[in-house]
């Protein structure tokens, strides 16, 4: 086993340039940021026995679930603890943050419970309640949250923005001011957040006016400096609204506060879009390129997303070319956008052209990919793709490894078309693969096989025998179908 040794935090810009180029996040990410490749990356670094700086670990699991890579994120944090790196109360919570991410919401609560006391603090109450918030765990949440109260770990503004966060998205935003208060009377300092939150819950009430008069008062509070997070949410929410007018003054201070960040620029661009401004979207596209030297895969995607949804087709391709020669690793993602808008248009050989480019570059069609070709075979009545590009799909996978299965609907559609035609062979094929996917087959999937058999006037010994072991039950009708069919 590699043994890592891990020097002391130094000042990251006395060390080489050299050292800088080969530093772990660096190295995890030097074939872009596919969940693939970084975990072939990964994995060879944990083979070898390079040198580690602790502070590197902590970047690289800090860009990892930046970029939602969070089971590559948990692998290097557990290997490093196996491997002698202490863990600060900080990297504590983070762990339990990934843990939730990536194997559940049980998982990391029996992480917290195994936690020594001593470092049950705010930090991990908090990662606690913010997975809870994250998945909508309403009365895990609140009960949580009174635990912090007789504990005094609701002094920040943290765990109140979690809380309202979660309000907003199960719909219960009119619960929001009551938090607001409470905050107010604890005297807990409203933050940035605590203000979009806030605003975005009166937005949800369609309450604009409202969402103007917190805007103010933040304004004359004075405790926050408003930033570019703020006028992005306030122009979002005038989009929203239809107010794109007020959305445009929004914008033009969002750019004026802009920290001239990635995620800044990615904003301007999709609310100009939204606005259906397309100069604007051109222009802060133009501002970027010049800010970035090397501009990332991600910025293209957006653009060429945006330019798709103006019904630029032409500023799309040309964005899109542009990209393909200065970018050596292809993202399949950037090609679906185009592949999307070319189908949406009818232009199949367009379309299919682009995803033999994608394989000749050493991008195979993922998910999403065959799931558009079948959208548009279904909507044309071609089930013989169809069947062909959902069986890709599942066989394919999700690309972070996991199975993917076709919906219910769809299921219910193919078999349909394999009674129509009376194809037992197919129908047999098509769920020998869904079986592959699913851990059990519905019942309709049974008894539409059942029709098809008698449809096709074929028998079939094996039927009753799949349906005790499967512990399906069918109805009535196909119960009596299945006397004649077996």
């Amino acid at each position: 086993m590699a043994k890592f040794n891990f020097g002391r935090t130094k000042d990251i810009a006395n060390r080489s340039n050299k050292y800088l180029e080969e530093a772990l996040f660096r190295r995890v990410f030097q074939k872009g940021s596919e969940e693939r490749s970084v975990r072939t990356e990964l994995n060879q670094f944990l083979k070898s026995r390079k040198r580690v700086f602790k502070w590197e670990v902590g970047d690289t699991v800090k860009e990892l679930r930046h970029c939602k890579l969070y089971g590559p994120a948990l692998k290097l944090s557990e290997a490093m603890v196996k491997r002698g790196m202490g863990m600060t109360v900080s990297c504590q919570a983070i762990h339990l943050d990934i843990i939730a991410k990536s194997k559940g919401i049980t998982a990391a609560e029996t992480y917290f419970a195994d936690l020594p006391e001593a470092s049950k603090n705010h930090l991990c109450y908090g990662a606690l309640l913010n997975c809870y918030c994250k998945d909508l765990m309403t009365e895990k949440a609140e009960g949580l949250m009174e635990k912090m109260k007789e504990l005094k770990f609701s002094t920040s503004s943290m765990a109140y923005n979690s809380l309202m966060t979660l309000y907003t998205k199960t719909g219960d935003a009119e619960k929001v001011p009551a938090v607001i208060q409470e905050m107010k009377s604890s005297d807990v300092t409203p933050d940035s957040y605590t203000y979009n939150v806030w605003m975005r819950a009166l937005a949800a009430s369609n309450d604009i006016s409202g969402v103007e008069r917190v805007y103010e008062e933040m304004k004359r509070d004075g405790k926050v400096i408003g930033d570019w997070t703020n006028y992005s949410n306030l122009a979002t929410i005038y989009v929203n609204a239809g107010l794109f007018e007020k959305a445009e003054e929004a914008l033009k201070e969002l750019e004026k506060r802009s920290d001239k960040s990635l995620n800044a620029y990615k904003f301007l661009i999709t609310l100009y879009g939204r606005t259906g401004n397309l100069l604007e979207v051109y222009r802060v596209w133009r501002s970027l390129r010049l800010e970035f030297r090397k501009t990332s895969n991600i910025s293209y995607l957006n653009m060429i997303q945006v330019l798709v949804d103006l019904k630029d087709l032409s500023g799309a391709e040309k964005t899109f070319r542009e990209w393909l020669s200065g970018n050596p690793t292809y993202d399949i993602r950037i090609a679906n956008v185009l592949i999307g808008a070319y189908v949406k248009e009818g232009k199949l050989e367009k379309a299919e052209e682009l995803k033999e480019l994608a394989r000749r570059n050493g991008a195979k069609a993922n998910v999403r990919t065959w799931e558009i070709f079948r959208d548009y075979h279904l909507k044309n009545g071609d089930m013989h793709s169809a069947v062909i590009c959902v069986t890709n799909a599942m066989q394919q996978g999700r690309g972070d490894g996991s199975k993917w299965a076709p919906s219910r609907e769809v299921v219910r559609t193919l078999m349909s078309h394999f009674e129509q035609k009376r194809d037992v062979d197919g129908a047999e094929v098509f769920i020998e693969n869904l079986k592959k996917v699913e851990d059990e087959l519905e019942a309709e999937v049974f008894e539409s096989l059942i029709r098809t058999y008698a449809a096709a006037g074929k028998t079939s010994q094996s039927i009753r025998r799949r349906l005790k072991m499967d512990n399906v039950e069918v109805n009535e009708e196909s119960k009596k179908l299945l006397d004649m069919v077996c």
